[in-house]
Parts: structure tokens; sequence; C-alpha cells
């Protein structure tokens, strides 16, 4: 994971500094106002709209990733009055959980303990949260370039952005926040708690002497969510994709607390910021395929003359988009 958030921040770093593509990213930043009706961004998520036109290449999609991870760090600074409803909304259902999440975190630890099948069960889909994801990406991009289908390839090529993006999050809010993992104790404190010791505390070594990095949030649950969220709006007609995607998000979440690796709220929180970085994302990417082929966004009049027989014939063509 550490190496993942490396690359993508040199990315980041390299896109905005080094190549300075300002006017695709302002247009993208520019676009992030225009919605529906309702109020939400209308993506175009019919097979027909993922062609060469808005195909993602090496350039595109490292640009749109800098894009991205930019939105995603500087959003605090341009939240709206409702969102700032949502966060404290979001921040009591937290607050409540986190006056309960001690007895949660023992209860769940003693029913794995005391379930042999339970035990075995958890260790395998926590590690999908993980390495494993990433080979389930890998495996859904190969069926995508193998069976020719643009949009799985490019619902995989975003489900990796938001990994990516999800991931550097997650990273600087663990160094910002400094929490101890539930089955770690310190040289002050007999039992085990849930403390925010903030950005300069020395995380405990494991058995093996490697040192751990913070509890909060969860790195596996982030993630988990974020590519989860990325094949559900892209398979929006689909509901059977977003059913199976977030039901393996959460198993993966809840699985980081009877593995005893994370609090209730650690969990909690990855899903949020991995629900919302996908979201974002997809959103970014739809942007992105309406500046390349804003064709697709209208339909068309176009008139033509035919010869047949002797006669001239005028017509109109009206094409559906």
């Amino acid at each position: 994971m550490k190496r993942v958030i490396l690359i993508g921040c040199m990315i980041y770093s390299t896109v905005i500094f080094g190549q300075q593509p300002d006017t695709l990213i302002k247009k993208l930043d520019s676009l992030s106002k225009k919605t529906d009706s309702a109020g939400k961004q209308n993506n175009n998520t019919n097979p027909s709209a993922y062609n060469e036109a808005t195909k993602l290449n090496f350039k595109s999609y490292f640009i749109l990733l800098g894009s991205d991870l930019k939105q995603a760090f500087t959003k605090p600074f341009h939240m709206t009055a409702d969102d700032w409803l949502t966060t404290g909304k979001f921040a009591l259902v937290a607050g409540g959980l986190a006056l309960t999440e001690e007895s949660i975190q023992k209860k769940a630890v003693d029913l794995r303990n005391h379930n042999p099948n339970l035990r075995a069960v958890s260790k395998y889909v926590t590690n999908f949260g993980g390495l494993y994801e990433a080979y389930v990406l890998g495996g859904l991009g190969a069926y995508g370039f193998v069976f020719k289908n643009e949009k799985m390839q490019t619902t995989t090529l975003l489900a990796t952005q938001a990994y990516i993006t999800g991931g550097a999050v997650e990273s600087v809010l663990k160094f910002l926040t400094g929490r101890q993992r539930p089955y770690f104790t310190d040289s002050t404190r007999v039992e085990v708690e849930p403390t925010f010791y903030g950005p300069f505390y020395k995380t405990p070594r494991d058995g093996r002497g490697k040192r751990t990095n913070s509890s909060f949030p969860s790195g596996h649950t982030t993630v988990a969510f974020a590519a989860a969220t990325v094949y559900a709006m892209e398979y929006k007609n689909k509901p059977l994709v977003g059913i199976l995607s977030y039901s393996a998000a959460s198993l993966i979440g809840l699985s980081r607390i009877t593995e005893n690796k994370h609090w209730a709220t650690d969990v909690l929180a990855g899903a949020a910021i991995g629900y919302l970085t996908g979201r974002l994302v997809v959103n970014n990417y739809h942007r992105y395929a309406k500046l390349r082929a804003p064709q697709l966004k209208k339909n068309s009049v176009s008139f033509n003359l035919q010869y047949n027989h002797g006669v001239i014939m005028p017509g109109l063509v009206y094409t559906f988009r």
C-alpha cells in the first residue's frame, strides 16, 4: 500500500508541476458545477459512450489521476453549505459509534476466537482489501482487453485511479491522526484504548519488530469501497453489480474488525472516504469524456441530396445521440 501511495504522489507531482496540463485540468474543474435538473452530474454510461474518443491512454490516465488527487485534497476548501451539513451528520453518526466501539471490538474478537469457521473466512476476506484486490482488478482489466470490451477496460482503469487516490487520502489521514490500533498497548496503558495521538505519535512495532501505521482510517476498507463505487456507478443499469461490489467491500470492512486490526469508526470512515473517492473519479472521467466527445451529448440534423434514375431527391437525416 505504501508503494502505491508513493507512486500516486509522484505521479501527482509530475502531472501538476512537470507537464502543466493546465487547459484540461481547468476545463475539468470548470465542468464540475454543471449538473442535471436533479442537482447531480448526469453521466452517460451506455456502452457506445466508451469509444476511441473517450478512451484513456497513458497521458490522459495520468492527467486525470493528477486531477483526481488535486480535487480530493482541495475539497475541504471548496465545500458548500450542503457539504458541511452532510459532514456534520456523518460526524454525529461516527461520534455515536465511537461510544460503543470498545464493546463492539471485544464482542467481534470474542466471536471470532470461538468460531473456527468465522476465523478462517475472516482471514480470507480481509486479504481482498489489500493485495488480492489488485489481482481482481488485474483480472477484470485483462477480461476487458481480451474480449475488447471498452467499457470494462475503462471502468477497471478508473478503479485503479480510485484505489490510488483513496489510498493517498487515507495515508495522509493516518499520519495526521496517529491512532492506536486495537491489538497494541503502550507502556503507559494496561488496556487498549481507541486513542488519537496526533501526527507525532510513534506507532508501536509488531511482533516482527516492524513499525506499524495508524489505525484511522482503515486502508483496506477505503480502497475496497473506492473500487466498488466505480463499478457500481459505471454499471448503474445493472443493480446486481452494485450489490455484489458493495457487499464485498462491506465484508472486507467487517473483517478488519474481526481480525482486530481496526476500530469500528476506522472502518466507517474508510467506507465514506472510499465512496466519495470513487464518485469523484467517475464524475471526473465523464467530464473528460464530454470534453473529448461533445457530439455525444447532442442530437444532430444533416441535409443531403441523392440522385436516383435522373431525379434529384433532397433529404434530412436526424441522428439520435
